[in-house]
């Protein structure tokens, strides 16, 4: 079994072209030629973090993966910073015997979620984009951006945070990418002005509020992967034109959709798969009179995809 770490992915994922292998890991998952099975967690609450084991194989391929990805929050109190960790294991699919380890330390569970941002920002944003809103701060609130980059031509920003030195940090450290990037006073000034909005934060309240939105909005939410946190305020799925999620069993349990279903505003058949609209017309993209949600909690299937390109990419190098 061969071990490739941080460095030595890092290396290699340049090289890859991740969209079109995030995107027929989608199709092949609401195609039903995968086995997902539920997610694993574990929830911590002192300090607050979160593990989530995720797993799972395409029918007839090589491989199949297991993904552990942790993210703690920290607490300024006691001085605890937040840290992410995490490693992706691959085995044979028809022998099961250990095939390597990615010490990615959850950097490619970061990148893939960046995708698949991406891919739903290029299928169901508007086709023009004059700012895009972002709700928190992070690592996943930067990666989204970066990777919208090959998806829009817009590079204006409105940021927000919980944090004056995190937002500050934040358009520091984006200002040096080529973003033209304001501080939003409240998230009704981002939902009230902005085109894309990202939400990637632990929140457990809702930041969106529905009767602050302005038409021609599409949302990609990806901060509520777990029960108990929730970006987005359940109306919204009320006034949506779409509502997209990644996984529906998913999202119906663990989602900003669950709150939507639980409040009874929508049922599981007002929600779309990601997979099943991905090479479609253009007809799912948002219009200028519309509202379009994505609700992404994480599929294994783009850990699968990640895992395997990454795997093969490291054996070739010198």
């Amino acid at each position: 079994m061969k071990v490739f770490g941080l460095e030595e992915i890092k290396r290699v994922l340049p090289k890859l072209d991740l969209f079109p292998l995030i995107k027929q890991g989608f199709k092949a998952y609401s195609s039903g030629l995968t086995v997902v099975p539920p997610v694993g967690e574990m929830i911590f609450d002192d300090p607050p973090g979160d593990v989530h084991i995720k797993y799972g194989y395409i029918k007839g391929d090589e491989y199949y993966v297991i993904k552990i990805a942790s993210g703690f929050y920290g607490d300024t109190n006691l001085g605890i910073s937040p840290s992410q960790g995490g490693v992706m294991l691959l085995f044979d699919q028809k022998t099961g015997q250990e095939v390597a380890i990615l010490a990615d330390e959850c950097y490619l569970t970061n990148v893939r979620t960046a995708v698949a941002g991406g891919i739903c920002a290029e299928i169901l944003a508007p086709k023009k984009i004059d700012c895009i809103g972002v709700i928190g701060t992070g690592v996943q609130a930067r990666m989204q951006v970066a990777y919208l980059s090959g998806v829009t031509d817009c590079r204006s920003l409105k940021v927000w945070g919980r944090s004056d030195k995190g937002v500050k940090k934040y358009i520091e450290d984006m200002s040096l990418d080529g973003w033209d990037i304001d501080k939003a006073s409240t998230t009704d000034d981002i939902a009230g002005s902005c085109d894309l909005i990202i939400t990637a934060t632990a929140s457990k309240s809702p930041l969106l509020k529905k009767n602050k939105l302005k038409k021609g909005t599409h949302i990609t939410a990806l901060g509520s992967d777990s029960p108990g946190k929730q970006e987005l305020e359940e109306g919204i799925f009320e006034i949506a034109d779409l509502i997209v999620a990644d996984s529906i069993v998913q999202c119906v349990e663990r989602g900003e959709i669950s709150h939507g279903i639980k409040n009874k505003i929508i049922d599981q058949s007002d929600i779309t798969e990601l997979g099943n609209i991905i090479g479609t017309d253009n007809t799912v993209r948002c219009g200028e009179g519309q509202i379009t949600v994505a609700d992404l909690t994480g599929v294994a299937v783009q850990d699968i995809q990640i895992a395997k390109a990454v795997y093969e990419a490291c054996e070739r190098l010198d």
